[in-house]
């Protein structure tokens, strides 16, 4: 009995792990719309940290997002238990947000002229030259800035974990949650890491000495790294800014069943023209993209004009 009882208890847990691993596959999935904003923004938080300086302040980030991940996933255990129907709206929210978020980068992309951006920058560096700046004070407020960004991020991300294991076992939910909360933060912040101190890598690898074939591609390898390390912030800037359409998209429509199932119909649709397979795939996605663009810009339009409101009040 006792060998039956243990043998049923291993089948239990092997069944629980078996959910854990396929929702957090699933969660995973749906969080890494928010994971290249979330990198190219902690990333853009150290600049103006002397190089030293630089992998102590993304530690102590990732400290504070582990102090706000423990917050959040408690929160969203206890309103899965005892307020279920608030996650469907908490997650609707949490799209609209994604979405204004995307159209707002967008917004200012476009709308703002380079010579202010410029004059921005011109400003910050001597801001930053000061001899008169603290650095202790400017090191402490970086970090509370880049931590309080992060508590935006983590909430998406538990948000849309809590949407997609809202229907397990309260014990699938507690390790989902938390499993995803430690792979986020671990994830986000040593690849934060690599990036910061990939410029340091690419310049002593630049400077590399020798007159041998080794040491010459050392040096050509510093010097692509040096090149290459600009353009990775851009692309992980734009590769989120997208993500924020097809992931904040995909949540609101999910959200309107009928809308849902017209998109579905429309895929169905596509894959009967020539090259279905493939429109079939994109449909959702495209759809799911333009949805994200426009409740994106009625968001903000809506913050926009209730700010106007307010100053004038």
């Amino acid at each position: 009995m006792a060998a039956a009882s243990l043998l049923a208890l291993i089948d239990d847990i092997a069944s629980v792990l078996d959910d854990v691993a396929l929702l957090t596959k699933a969660a995973t999935k749906k969080t890494a719309g928010v994971l290249g904003d979330d990198l190219a923004l902690n990333a853009q938080q150290v600049t103006g940290v002397s190089p030293e300086r630089e992998l102590p302040v993304v530690w102590a980030v990732a400290k504070g997002s582990l102090r706000n991940k423990a917050i959040l996933v408690p929160l969203a255990l206890a309103i899965s238990a005892f307020a279920p129907w608030a996650v469907t709206p908490l997650l609707m929210v949490g799209g609209a947000f994604l979405c204004y978020e995307g159209f707002e980068k967008l917004a200012h992309r476009f709308m703002h002229r380079r010579d202010d951006d410029a004059q921005q920058h011109a400003e910050r560096l001597r801001a930053l030259s000061d001899p008169a700046l603290d650095p202790v004070a400017l090191e402490k407020d970086k970090i509370k800035g880049a931590i309080r960004t992060d508590f935006v991020l983590s909430a998406e991300i538990i948000a849309i974990t809590l949407g997609t294991v809202a229907d397990a076992a309260f014990g699938t939910r507690v390790v989902v949650l938390v499993g995803i909360a430690l792979l986020m933060t671990v994830g986000v912040y040593g690849f934060v890491a690599g990036i910061v101190k990939l410029d340091d890598a690419g310049l002593h690898l630049s400077r590399a000495a020798g007159a041998d074939a080794w040491a010459g591609i050392k040096r050509a390898l510093g010097a692509g790294i040096l090149r290459a390390a600009p353009w990775l912030m851009k692309t992980l800037s734009v590769a989120g800014t997208a993500a924020m359409f097809l992931v904040g998209g995909g949540i609101l429509t999910h959200g309107v069943p009928a809308l849902h199932h017209a998109i579905e119909g429309a895929a169905e649709a596509a894959a009967g023209l020539p090259a279905g397979p493939l429109l079939a795939a994109l449909t959702p996605s495209l759809v799911n993209a333009l949805v994200g663009v426009l409740a994106g810009a009625l968001v903000l339009l809506l913050v926009s004009t209730v700010s106007k409101w307010r100053k004038a009040a």
